[in-house]
């Protein structure tokens, strides 16, 4: 898969559960980019990780504590924050919520 279709349905959108209380799908995306909807259980943690792609993460929903590169902020609903490539990031959820992430280019290994 290269591309969804450029009007995706949140009906037919597969969940996944990459960790424990973290579930995700992916929304919609080609090749260059792509947007990722996260929910998280309260107290569900992101793991520290990093990844060569630009992410830039949107708080649809909740509060959560968030650490790029070893500098933590806390973000509530509304707030935002972007990791460039290859930094160590991850985020633990103070309350239940839900991130809206991009990623530019794609994140194939989403789509297996």
């Amino acid at each position: 898969m290269t591309a969804s279709d450029l009007f995706v349905s949140a009906k037919g959108v597969k969940w996944v559960n990459p960790e424990p209380g973290v579930t995700r799908r992916v929304m919609t995306y080609l090749p260059e980019m792509m947007m990722v909807e996260v929910a998280f259980e309260k107290d569900a943690v992101g793991a520290q990780h990093s990844h060569p792609h630009i992410q830039a993460s949107y708080v649809a929903e909740g509060r959560f504590e968030v650490t790029i590169d070893g500098r933590t902020e806390i973000l509530d609903q509304g707030g935002s924050f972007i990791v460039p490539p290859n930094l160590v990031h991850g985020v633990k959820a103070l309350e239940k919520g839900r991130l809206i992430d991009t990623f530019t280019p794609h994140r194939a290994e989403f789509l297996r």
